[in-house]
């Protein structure tokens, strides 16, 4: 579905932005995987090579919160493969925490991890794809973003953000045929999640109607159809991967 598009995913070390490089991979893109831990980036690329054995995929060590190493990691992946047909925008970081008690130090790296990141990517990639004229971006929100969670006021402000600048974004390079949408996950079997007090995790589990946590290859699959030919009348939409949580 992917063969002779080039991609590059943000947080590909592990998780939902590892499942989503392995998935487009396997479908024939060739992937820079961005992300800051170095050996995590590693076995992400031979996760990929395992899924198909001739993917093209190379791992940059990026601190995505930089504007300056978004667009240099950005130019040698246009300069490694000659083009950019696909971004996904899939960093981020959690930090809990009620209002009264909260510290401006972690707004400020929630703001820098969630949101700063990915427009500091569609900054970059917006110019070749533009220039092209095809182009799919996808942003990796969250239901808290669409419905909030008490204790995770500022993770909900970045991650509504992020649909904010899906539906600006898209309006502004769509007549460029470049798409932007966004996915937003619900309770997914992940490190960040991993950590979830037992009875929080139980009363979530209840309210899902599909009765069980959802997995990074269910996410990956979504991301995947919207940058494919698929989805190629799609842009400026949230598409929510929770099992029937938010209904």
């Amino acid at each position: 579905m992917f063969d002779g598009k080039v991609a590059v995913v943000t947080g590909a070390s592990r998780g939902i932005g590892r499942a989503i490089a392995v998935d487009l991979a396997r479908q024939g893109a060739s992937i820079g995987v961005f992300g800051r831990d170095g050996s995590a980036l590693d076995e992400t690329v031979a996760a990929c090579r395992q899924a198909r054995a001739d993917a093209r995929v190379t791992p940059y060590r990026v601190d995505v919160t930089d504007e300056a190493a978004n667009n240099d990691a950005v130019a040698q992946v246009v300069r490694e493969f000659g083009r950019l047909d696909i971004a996904v925008a899939n960093a981020g970081q959690s930090i809990d925490g009620l209002m009264l008690r909260f510290r401006a130090a972690d707004l400020e790296q929630l703001l820098a991890a969630n949101l700063k990141s990915a427009f500091y990517l569609s900054a970059a990639v917006t110019r070749p794809m533009v220039k092209q004229r095809a182009g799919a971006i996808v942003f990796v929100s969250s239901i808290v973003g669409l419905g909030g969670s008490a204790g995770q006021t500022a993770y909900s402000a970045t991650k509504a953000g992020l649909l904010g600048l899906t539906k600006s974004l898209a309006k502004e390079i769509g007549s460029r045929n470049v798409r932007v949408n966004a996915v937003a996950p619900g309770l997914i079997e992940t490190a960040m999640t991993a950590a979830m007090p037992e009875a929080s995790r139980a009363l979530y589990l209840r309210q899902i109607a599909l009765g069980r946590p959802g997995t990074p290859d269910d996410v990956a699959g979504v991301v995947s159809f919207l940058c494919s030919d698929a989805a190629r009348y799609v842009t400026g939409q949230t598409i929510v991967v929770d099992g029937g949580f938010l209904m």
